[in-house]
């Protein structure tokens, strides 16, 4: 079966996963998965993640984080920029989401990287979510 939107499947699956407590979460993998699950990694959205190779696409396992008494550290994550509707914004332009509480994750001429360093380094390109 064919996936029209992959990342727009991630984040179902990692929303879906957050709301049912498991602790890891099983996706297809790609190159801007990986790219996108680092992200979320360094902002501490999610624990820790590997690249599982089964020969055939390989499997990109996201281990979730919790707070205390098991409360949700991913509160929300939207997708934006659709197939149907790309979304892209110059690095002037580029807003803080939830007044900096969550992050806009860019795909950018240098990489995937958050809505502040793509600020900091005066990027602009197609923002993939916002997760808070």
């Amino acid at each position: 079966m064919s996936i029209s939107d992959p990342i727009a499947d991630m984040l179902t699956r990692i929303r879906n996963a957050v709301k049912a407590k498991f602790t890891k979460v099983d996706i297809p993998g790609s190159k801007i998965k990986i790219e996108i699950a680092n992200v979320l990694k360094t902002e501490g959205f999610i624990q820790n993640f590997k690249f599982i190779n089964d020969n055939k696409q390989g499997i990109l396992r996201l281990y979730l984080k919790y707070g205390e008494g098991r409360s949700d550290v991913i509160l929300g994550i939207k997708r934006i920029s659709k197939p149907s509707r790309r979304v892209y914004f110059r690095a002037k332009d580029i807003k803080p989401v939830l007044s900096g509480m969550g992050i806009s994750i860019f795909s950018t001429s240098r990489g995937v990287m958050t809505d502040k360093r793509a600020r900091k380094e005066n990027l602009g390109g197609e923002i993939l979510c916002n997760v808070w």
